[in-house]
């Protein structure tokens, strides 16, 4: 069985620390600063097998070099951003499988928010540690890739089965929420996720995890493809690539 715990870091990044039951194996999930993750490890009792990265910005990779040093733990990250994920031992592409314990984790190739993004998916829980690609209502900035690799990047999540669990790498589902109102306003699901996320925030609750089935519902940058969202912004007639796009510029623009 899969433990996930989730650590709420900096102003609104989530690290996920893992744990294989079987073998007791335990990994981290994008560390940034190293003491929550090793108070959280000593508070339970387990020691660091891995770190997953799946990508290279400093708040997603901050502890790797002290978490490495303490632990001896492996770093796991995208073969194409080996130069950029500090002390990577083990370098992975589109289809290869990382292990933890009995745990299988696929990797599967997202660029978009930069070039070398990965994410891992564990079928056998129902689960995706997806970074900066997909977000809670929301998706990544483009700040290395394109509105294409982006847009086929989620088109990837988005075949995963409903049920997925999904654990983005941050806070961000109260904005995004916003933004989605404003081009899908006709959304009874949306308006009532909307509700459920206040709630939820004015306890200082995570409203991570959302699961695929919740984001193909809600999510306007799942949702390309949908006729009211692309009447509301003008686009009827558009490709979804070209609706993706503008979706992406105006969440740019919104405030």
């Amino acid at each position: 069985m899969l433990q996930v715990e989730i650590i709420p870091v900096l102003a609104d990044n989530y690290i996920f620390l893992l744990y294989d039951s079987n073998s007791r194996e335990t990994a981290v999930v994008d560390p940034a600063p190293a003491k929550p993750v090793l108070d959280a490890l000593q508070k339970h009792g387990w020691q660091l097998n891995y770190i997953f990265n799946t990508h290279h910005h400093s708040d997603h990779v901050g502890a790797n070099l002290h978490l490495k040093q303490e632990t001896n733990c492996k770093i796991v990250g995208s073969a194409v951003d080996q130069a950029r994920i500090p002390g990577i031992d083990i370098k992975l592409a589109e289809g290869d499988e990382v292990k933890l314990g009995n745990q299988t984790f696929q990797v599967i190739d997202t660029p978009g928010h930069t070039l070398g993004h990965i994410v891992y998916y564990n079928a056998g829980n129902q689960a995706l540690f997806c970074g900066d690609t997909l977000f809670s209502l929301g998706c990544g900035r483009l700040f290395e890739g394109s509105a294409e690799q982006m847009w086929q990047s989620l088109q990837k999540l988005r075949a995963l089965p409903p049920e997925t669990r999904v654990y983005c790498a941050h806070e961000y589902t109260a904005a995004n929420g916003r933004f989605a109102q404003s081009v899908d306003a006709e959304n009874t699901e949306l308006q009532q996720r909307v509700t459920q996320v206040a709630a939820l925030r004015q306890q200082n609750i995570p409203t991570i995890p959302t699961s695929i089935g919740l984001e193909l519902a809600t999510n306007p940058f799942f949702r390309a493809d949908n006729v009211c969202i692309r009447s509301n912004i003008g686009m009827a007639e558009q490709s979804d690539l070209a609706v993706f796009r503008q979706l992406r510029l105006m969440k740019d623009q919104f405030r």
